[in-house]
């Protein structure tokens, strides 16, 4: 069964703010996978390494009782090194997105991350004050993770191991935060969680019911604006073919009933509609910003 069957509250009290926490970028034919790049840089240009730019857009929802963050960036705790090797940016930081809506990070009650890859968790802890350990960077928040996903980061394959660092897992293991999921569920009112393993096992997607529609935190089944089209999966996904199948099974419902998708790494669309031309072909529809819908 497609998502959306849930009983729908009410959420005139629910607010969503789209927070970016920087740039950085990686290889455009590993984005694309055997995508040709000729077609790939007509919406994703690369630098002279052929790296494309990705964003790092996270989103906050604000409803009465609770300031719920999913996913939070690559953090602060890395060597100019990796900096350099991801040309990392952070011109803009969660910490100014936060404080420029009125928050700060000691307010936000739960962090919903989708994966536990370093471009989508990092920002969960950081160095204490003295520079000895790692701890927690929401100190008040509860974190939501999958099971099934978490087990797997902990013992990750050869194709995953350069993206799961212990820095932002191991304390989050040993602490009192972390919240174990398992499958499809609805988490709270309004934010139903749809779970896909193609990209990598128990990755979980936030579904939104807000303003009398439907909003997909898309993360990395479709990363960009420019992986809509099917076959347009990501060389890094560990099992390429099931995400095919999970795209055909989800493209034709986003397309239908107008699912807006929240784009994660696109540096050039935030949100927008999926079409289907008559060529029975998927793409992109209008894209917006979220304040404007």
């Amino acid at each position: 069964m497609l998502p959306g069957s849930c009983i729908c509250y009410l959420a005139a009290n629910m607010k969503l703010y789209s927070i970016n926490t920087g740039k950085f970028r990686l290889d455009g034919g590993a984005m694309f996978g055997v995508v040709p790049k000729p077609l790939w840089e007509k919406t994703n240009p690369c630098d002279e390494k052929n790296r494309i730019d990705m964003a790092m857009r996270c989103l906050l929802i604000e409803d009465d009782t609770r300031l719920i963050l999913v996913d939070n960036g690559i953090g602060h705790k890395y060597n100019e090194k990796f900096a350099g090797l991801y040309a990392v940016d952070h011109g803009v930081t969660l910490d100014k997105s936060l404080e420029a809506l009125g928050f700060s990070r000691e307010d936000i009650t739960d962090v919903i991350l989708t994966h536990l890859h370093f471009d989508h968790c990092g920002g969960s802890t950081e160095w204490d004050k003295v520079g000895e350990k790692f701890v927690l960077a929401f100190p008040n928040a509860i974190y939501w993770v999958q099971k099934s996903h978490l087990n797997w980061a902990l013992n990750p394959n050869a194709r995953e191991t350069a993206s799961f660092f212990d820095e932002n897992i191991q304390p989050l293991v040993a602490s009192t935060n972390l919240r174990l999921l398992e499958g499809e569920t609805e988490l709270f009112p309004n934010i139903e969680l749809l779970v896909v393993n193609g990209h990598t096992e128990g990755q979980q997607l936030p579904l939104i019911s807000w303003k009398g529609k439907k909003i997909l935190f898309a993360a990395d089944l479709f990363p960009t604006y420019g992986h809509l089209p099917l076959p347009y999966v990501m060389g890094y996904d560990t099992r390429p073919l099931l995400t095919l199948s999970e795209r055909e099974k989800y493209l034709p419902w986003l397309a239908e009933n107008e699912v807006i998708l929240f784009y994660e790494h696109d540096p050039y669309h935030e949100a927008g509609l999926v079409v289907k031309d008559d060529r029975g072909r998927f793409g992109s529809g209008e894209t917006f910003l979220l304040k404007d819908i």
